[in-house]
């Protein structure tokens, strides 16, 4: 039963354990399967629209998008008791209609939700979920990770398959030298509260990522760990591919100490400490130096930054 007395009211676009399987819509989150399974894995819907559109597949008897959102939160505070790993992703209406009629599924089914959510090729898009509110800050990071994951498969693509070999040593070696172009860019700009905007200009269309970004005084960085994998990614790709991008780190320049929870500046007298800084940075297809002039980035305009072969 819920905190209101009614019976509960299960969304059924999930897949518990490391087995698809259907789940009753009554059947309690805490429960671990028979098999000894450990990880539970939830299609989140994130929009009204997506509700509505949803409601022929019957995932939820919820009578609309608010106690849909009640409930999931609910059985997913549930599973946390019951599972050592609970993950979440997006359902995305039209991907899943896709997956469906690629694959010569009824949509209508519970199996074929199970297999749309632990589908190979999207577990890119998968999220930690550590009790976090559901409709805070966490269903807009389920947003982005659909599309972080569709970039993720865009890079591997360029790389051959290559971003999570192991055993690809070039991959491997462009990608710390991504990492450590992200990493001089933060140096140099110190603390503050950022944004990073990356283009790099790719066969099959542009790769982008973007990420937020909370630096300290003592070098200590606060980054989504979706959002620094998915910058690493991209900036391996270009390196990899000897392709042409952009970057440009704008934002709130000053002590990190006196910022919000959420990475804002607070008002008052602390805010004066910050001041508005953008910086940027191109690619030639080698290596990543100050932009040549001033340049626009997604609306931001920046102003060359600094060298990084002088940041260590």
């Amino acid at each position: 039963m819920s905190r209101n007395g009614r019976a509960r009211r299960t969304p059924d676009c999930t897949a518990a354990g490391q087995r698809p399987r259907a789940r009753s819509r009554h059947e309690r989150a805490g429960r671990r399967p028979a098999g000894g399974d450990q990880a539970f894995v939830i299609g989140v819907l994130t929009s009204a629209a997506d509700f509505e559109r949803a409601r022929a597949w019957r995932l939820s008897d919820a009578p609309d998008y608010a106690s849909y959102l009640r409930d999931t939160a609910e059985l997913l505070t549930e599973a946390r008791r019951g599972f050592d790993t609970v993950r979440a992703r997006m359902f995305h209406p039209q991907d899943f209609e896709e997956f469906c009629l690629l694959n010569g599924l009824d949509p209508a089914e519970p199996a074929a939700r199970d297999r749309y959510l632990v589908n190979p090729p999207l577990q890119t898009q998968l999220l930690a979920y550590q009790g976090e509110e559901l409709a805070g800050d966490f269903v807009p990071r389920l947003v982005r990770a659909r599309e972080n994951g569709l970039t993720l498969r865009h890079a591997d693509l360029l790389l051959d398959g290559g971003l999570y070999e192991a055993g690809d040593g070039a991959v491997r070696e462009a990608y710390q030298r991504g990492a450590e172009v992200f990493r001089r860019m933060l140096v140099g700009a110190g603390a503050g509260v950022y944004e990073l905007r990356l283009a790099v200009d790719a066969p099959g269309g542009r790769l982008t990522a973007a990420a937020r970004v909370l630096q300290w005084e003592d070098g200590v960085v606060r980054i989504n760990d979706e959002d620094l994998e998915l910058v690493c990614a991209v900036l391996c790709a270009g390196l990899v591919r000897e392709l042409p991008g952009l970057a440009v780190l704008h934002g709130a320049q000053g002590a990190a100490a006196s910022a919000g929870a959420a990475g804002e500046p607070r008002g008052g007298a602390a805010g004066q400490c910050f001041r508005q800084a953008a910086w940027a940075w191109a690619c030639d297809g080698r290596d990543w130096a100050p932009a040549g002039g001033a340049v626009r980035l997604d609306g931001v305009a920046a102003v060359p930054g600094h060298p990084l072969g002088t940041v260590h």
